[in-house]
């Protein structure tokens, strides 16, 4: 076999492997709300498959995604954002009746395929508001810029440390 092409699947094979994981799955409420953040890694170029699902008394419902069918009751009631490694999911309209244990799943689509997923509890009364949620761990972008800004603004005399 040539090398080269021995070379080029090997890589192939690496990127399917490892290209992808998802990272942290939070939840939270706006207003009526259910707020999901699936942040993820992904180093590949091959397009990710998602599904976000809710589990309750041992049954999965398929909420909203690219890899299952959603149930007809979400279909209205859900909206997704994505950017940035980021998925966010809101379920409108959120009630004690949707509680229960929320997976974002992500899969790349190889031989074999590969799945990465993480999973949420979610009870009405224990979650937060999302603006209870620190502004750090939604993105760092302004602080870096802050910090990397100081040394010129005292340098302009425009603060004194």
């Amino acid at each position: 076999m040539n090398p080269t092409i021995s070379i080029t699947l090997l890589l192939t094979v690496f990127q399917v492997a490892w290209g992808q994981k998802v990272t942290s799955l939070t939840a939270c409420l706006v207003d009526q709300s259910l707020r999901l953040d699936c942040r993820y890694e992904n180093t590949t170029t091959i397009p990710i498959q998602y599904e976000f699902s809710v589990t309750r008394e041992t049954k999965k419902h398929v909420i909203y995604g690219t890899v299952g069918v959603p149930e007809h009751s979400y279909r209205t009631r859900t909206n997704l954002t994505s950017k940035n490694n980021i998925k966010v999911l809101y379920l409108s309209g959120f009630t004690n009746k949707d509680e229960g244990t929320y997976t974002c799943e992500l899969r790349l689509s190889g031989q074999p395929p590969t799945i990465s997923n993480m999973n949420v509890a979610v009870l009405r009364d224990k979650l937060v508001k999302c603006e209870g949620i620190s502004l750090l761990t939604q993105n760092t972008s302004w602080l870096l810029l802050l910090l990397l800004s100081l040394p010129l603004l005292q340098a302009m005399d425009f603060i004194s440390l």
